[in-house]
């Protein structure tokens, strides 16, 4: 099961925290909100098992 661990609001910004993760070791995978908004607000998810690392990751890096 995957776990939201961020939102971001642009797109771009999604893919640069999941190269920054991705970096990091996590698998991660980014969902648009809306369907209609390409560019718009996306999750950002990783496994469950590596949520909890993940978060502590993404607070540390400063996100």
């Amino acid at each position: 099961m995957w776990i939201v661990v961020y939102i971001s609001n642009t797109r771009q910004h999604a893919n640069d925290i999941k190269e920054v993760l991705a970096a990091e070791g996590f698998l991660v995978k980014i969902k648009p909100i809306s369907k209609n908004n390409k560019e718009g607000t996306c999750e950002i998810l990783v496994p469950r098992e590596e949520a909890e690392e993940c978060h502590a990751t993404l607070l540390n890096l400063g996100f």
